[in-house]
């Protein structure tokens, strides 16, 4: 019996050996693993692209800022605003004398201390204490037509010294003239709106761009996953036959010890593959604020990022005005114009401010002019309720101007500082547009060069895949060594994970040109810095696999220069500017 034909008639044994096992009843602890597993299958979430979209909007809390940046620039252009509008306000007051400047005044005269008894004046009666009611109210009638009938003042109405004062009016105030500093802080206050809204579109889009590509980091992971456990079979699988070989005498003992190294080598392997998706989910569980312990299906395939950068755009135009006016199919359409960039946009309304507030610091020097109006009603009761009835009126308008002489150089100042705003505002909206130009063309380029990528990766993993196919066919065979199949496999691992790569940096790169219009730009083009050294790495991973080294796809780190932290010293900050 030839060599050959000994070896596959021990291999069709052990065929038949796997077979018998996989029909006999499981263990006691299999059937508890294949029960918690279906439970965890049970509470798994799944998750698609769009779902992650729409729930890390509602949870972001840069987009939560920047609409807190729009509100509190809306709340500036409401004071800059209200400055045309005339001013109506309302008083009441009411003030009780306790202590008054006109008790005890005297009209002249020396005290009169003679003991002779004087006759009671009808004017001021003494009502005795015993006295009925009939008689108090006679001697008060008495009293008050002796007031009437000699024409005396009563002070007391008009508020000397009266003990009880109520004030009820209406103050007017209206600008007629300020030196055009209201019309400047109204156009600082609109530049601020304006920023504030292209901020809030901003922090929308590096969200979208933060989610895909969190979602498709965990993606690959898991399909890097597969693909070490699935070499982690193969070696097993070739350890079995080599071990089954070595017990019928067909192997040598280096064969043996050499297909044991290869499989343990890929343990490690796979348990880094792992913990980096471990990582990677965790990072889209934060992104979304969901539970780390939450477990999670993507529902989303790697390998469609058309309709991934679909998903996405729709989701970040979503009753934007500008999907409604263009459409969807118009917002799809790339704009890599630099004077459209978020950034470029901003600074040219911060430009827009800085010029108001030069304006503004100039018109100091300007006189004002208000006319203003004042309308009272006053009530000086002798108890503390007032009647409504008897009241006192006055009523001024008048006009009123101001100019300043001598202020010890401080409009001057006011005017320098607003003018090198100015111009570092000018500065900076100048290099952020040549930023901007850099940074499309990084994009384009990044683009360029992960459909080429995916275009080459695209028969190289089928080719691999056959390739080993063969391989094994012949090492059963004996035509084959077992460092032909180990060379083959890594090959098959190299071309699979070049391709997971591809997929998911293309997905990443339709998606970020996309939305280049509102992304805020990416420091020194570090984008496609870190997406190149995240292909090396991925590959360097693969390699690593045969001589269990450890290696994983890294998340991709993006570091954005944000348009606040560039316009910070010209007043805009989150979004609104400080007049």
């Amino acid at each position: 019996m030839s060599r050959t034909h000994t070896r596959g008639v021990v291999f069709t044994a052990v065929g038949v050996l796997v077979a018998l096992a996989a029909w006999m009843p499981r263990p006691l602890g299999a059937q508890q693993d294949t029960l918690r597993g279906a439970a965890r299958a049970a509470s798994t979430r799944r998750l698609s692209l769009d779902d992650a979209l729409r729930a890390a909007e509602v949870q972001s809390e840069a987009v939560q800022i920047a609409r807190a940046g729009l509100t509190r620039a809306k709340g500036q252009w409401y004071q800059a605003r209200s400055q045309y509008l005339p001013q109506l306000s309302a008083v009441l007051s009411y003030q009780r004398t306790l202590r008054s400047q006109f008790q005890g005044v005297s009209l002249g005269g020396s005290p009169d201390t003679s003991t002779t008894p004087k006759p009671q004046s009808v004017c001021a009666p003494s009502i005795p204490a015993n006295a009925t009611q009939a008689q108090v109210q006679a001697a008060l009638a008495q009293a008050s037509t002796c007031q009437a009938a000699t024409g005396g003042f009563n002070f007391s109405s008009v508020g000397f010294g009266a003990p009880n004062s109520w004030t009820a009016g209406i103050n007017f105030s209206q600008n007629v003239f300020a030196g055009g500093r209201i019309s400047a802080q109204y156009q600082a206050a609109n530049a601020s709106v304006n920023a504030a809204t292209i901020e809030i579109a901003a922090q929308r889009a590096q969200l979208a761009l933060d989610v895909t590509q969190a979602y498709y980091d965990a993606a690959l992971a898991d399909r890097l996953v597969s693909i070490q456990e699935a070499a982690l079979s193969q070696t097993d699988e070739v350890l079995r036959q080599t071990r089954v070989a070595r017990q019928v005498g067909n192997q040598a003992e280096f064969d043996l010890l050499r297909a044991q190294v290869t499989r343990d080598n890929q343990v490690p392997v796979v348990l880094q593959a792992r913990n980096a998706r471990q990582v990677a989910y965790y990072r889209l569980k934060q992104l979304l604020n969901l539970p780390m312990d939450d477990a999670l299906d993507l529902a989303t395939p790697l390998d469609d990022s058309t309709t991934a950068m679909s998903t996405v755009i729709a989701a970040v135009n979503a009753g934007s005005a500008r999907a409604q006016t263009a459409g969807l199919a118009a917002a799809l359409v790339p704009d890599t114009n630099a004077s459209d960039r978020a950034p470029v946009r901003q600074l040219q309304e911060n430009v827009r401010a800085q010029q108001g507030l030069v304006r503004a610091a100039r018109g100091e020097r300007l006189p004002t002019v208000q006319i203003t109006s004042g309308y009272q009603r006053l009530y000086f009761p002798t108890s503390v309720f007032p009647q409504l009835n008897n009241a006192r009126e006055n009523w001024t308008i008048g006009v009123s101007a101001s100019l300043p002489l001598f202020t010890g150089q401080r409009i001057k100042g006011d005017e320098l500082i607003a003018q090198s705003n100015l111009e570092q505002a000018k500065a900076q909206l100048q290099q952020t547009r040549e930023v901007a130009a850099l940074d499309a063309r990084v994009a384009l380029s990044a683009l360029q060069q992960a459909q080429a990528t995916w275009q080459a990766s695209a028969g190289t993993a089928q080719q691999a895949s056959r390739a080993y196919n063969i391989d094994q066919i012949r090492y059963r065979e004996g035509i084959s060594t077992q460092t032909d199949l180990s060379q083959s496999r890594l090959l098959l691992e190299q071309a699979l994970a070049n391709r997971a790569q591809a997929a998911r940096d293309l997905a990443v790169a339709r998606v970020k040109l996309a939305l280049l219009r509102d992304l805020p730009l990416q420091a020194g083009g570090g984008s496609a810095q870190s997406q190149s050294q995240n292909q090396t790495q991925s590959g360097n991973a693969v390699n690593g696999a045969s001589g269990g080294q450890s290696g994983t796809a890294p998340q991709q780190t993006q570091t954005r220069t944000t348009t606040q932290a560039a316009a910070s010293a010209s007043g805009v900050s989150g979004g609104g500017i400080t007049p």
